[in-house]
């Protein structure tokens, strides 16, 4: 974890001032699940801010320049744990907080965040509930509405005539994801065949994949957590299902592929970043940077796309303090209205709603036994 500095400190709850005339550090809070069920991904997002951090130490305001400390809680992958954490980094005072990977624990802790007047800032969290009435979040990812239209079209385009979609009950990403998969696929004309749903921290898929293999889809689409997929995934393959096995951003893990093995040849799904494609020079020197980052803290060197979305959102978060010129919290969300920032996912600007302006998505695939870049795909 990022140690506390033990100098004064500068934020606030909607006019954040000073605790001594000789603060010279602003907090950032880092909202993210280490643990549970989304604690793999939740990590390479903190991986992505902390390298930020590192590479970006610093914020100027007028004249003076302010050392950043971040403040690392984890929110368990729990929309209850979510909502203390998000109280923690209130009582905290941090001038603006990042995260969190998954939908529900950013929903759940958005009102937290809203009433303190602390601007937050996603990075992965694709669920259009997020930003939706909320005035104080934004994000820098694209949203599900979007991601569920690109891995239709992708099927259809590649013969897919009928789908299986599977979903996690109670899991905001999953359900929304799925819906909006399937509303797609059918407009595109497709048919959806068989509609399943699973329970948190179920193990066994064999009554649902059963039931998906009678219907004979030609792709499943499966949205779930990193946890859940190699699960889905294995058993699907061992009940003979050979239908292509598709997904969304959080099965671009590395976990997913060593926990299924051969199973998971063959997976498709969409993501936000490829190391392959550098959208800028930001991006370039991002790619070289973080991959000594990683190697030293005995990770493995392949970047992953929330990692990339993490570092964006601190920069977003730096470029809008400066430009607030202020600690004051609600200055800092004014400000990030009209941010932009050349990031390293690409241009980054945020619309009335908060969520970035974004037209691509990447399609990746697994091939032996890594991801493969396939394709981008826009919608127009």
């Amino acid at each position: 974890m990022v140690s506390c500095m033990t100098v004064g400190m500068l934020a606030g709850c909607g006019g954040g001032s000073s605790s001594g005339s000789d603060s010279k550090t602003i907090k950032i809070g880092v909202f993210e699940p280490t643990t549970g069920e989304n604690g793999g991904g939740g990590f390479q997002e903190v991986l992505g801010i902390r390298y930020a951090n590192k590479i970006h130490p610093t914020v100027k305001i007028g004249d003076t320049e302010y050392n950043v400390e971040l403040v690392e809680v984890d929110n368990k992958s729990d929309k209850t744990e979510a909502v203390n954490a998000a109280q923690k980094l209130v009582s905290d005072k941090v001038s603006v907080v990042l995260g969190s990977y998954g939908s529900g624990v950013s929903i759940a802790a958005g009102q937290i965040f809203a009433d303190a007047k602390i601007p937050a800032i996603g990075c992965s969290c694709t669920n259009p509930q997020v930003t939706q009435g909320n005035d104080y979040y934004f994000r820098t990812c694209f949203i599900d509405p979007f991601q569920g239209t690109v891995m239709a079209n992708y099927a259809v385009q590649n013969g897919a005539k009928k789908a299986a979609v599977i979903t996690q009950l109670g899991d905001d990403y999953s359900s929304g994801l799925g819906s909006f998969f399937k509303s797609a696929f059918v407009e595109l004309g497709g048919e959806i065949v068989s509609e399943e749903q699973f329970q948190t921290n179920q193990t066994d898929f064999k009554a649902i994949l059963t039931n998906v293999k009678a219907a004979e889809p030609d792709i499943i689409f499966a949205p779930s957590s990193i946890t859940t997929a190699p699960l889905i995934i294995k058993q699907a393959r061992e009940l003979g299902l050979d239908a292509t096995i598709a997904a969304g951003d959080t099965w671009e893990n590395s976990t997913i592929i060593e926990n299924a093995g051969s199973s998971a040849e063959g997976v498709v799904l969409s993501t936000f970043f490829d190391e392959s494609e550098p959208a800028n020079d930001e991006a370039a020197a991002f790619i070289k940077g973080f991959k000594e980052y990683l190697k030293e803290n005995k990770q493995e060197e392949i970047i992953p796309a929330v990692s990339a979305l993490g570092y964006d959102a601190y920069l977003s978060a730096i470029k809008a303090i400066e430009e607030a010129g202020s600690t004051d919290t609600t200055a800092i969300r004014d400000a990030l209205k009209t941010v932009s920032i050349d990031g390293v996912t690409g241009t980054i600007t945020f619309d009335e709603n908060g969520d970035a302006k974004k037209d691509m998505a990447f399609i990746k695939t697994i091939e032996n036994g890594a991801f493969k870049f396939l394709t981008t795909t826009t919608i127009q």
